[in-house]
């Protein structure tokens, strides 16, 4: 399953997006620190349901955009 992609731009330095898997047992499996303006283009997989994002950021999708923080 692949979905569609997604860009997170961070607003400050030290901004953290952290992978969660699929599954019974949701566990952190990939992480990121981004730094105040650093963009990470990501896209939820067969491995990937969920990410969560700490810090200030905007997280733009075919959604829409969401802030963060």
């Amino acid at each position: 399953m692949q979905g569609d992609h997604f860009i997170i731009k961070a607003l400050e330095d030290g901004v953290q997006v952290i992978g969660l898997t699929r599954g019974q047992n949701t566990k952190f499996h990939h992480a990121e620190k981004l730094d105040e303006g650093e963009l990470l283009v990501v896209q939820f997989t067969e491995h990937t349901s969920a990410m969560k994002i700490k810090g200030k950021a905007i997280i733009q999708s075919s959604f829409g955009e969401v802030r963060s923080g």
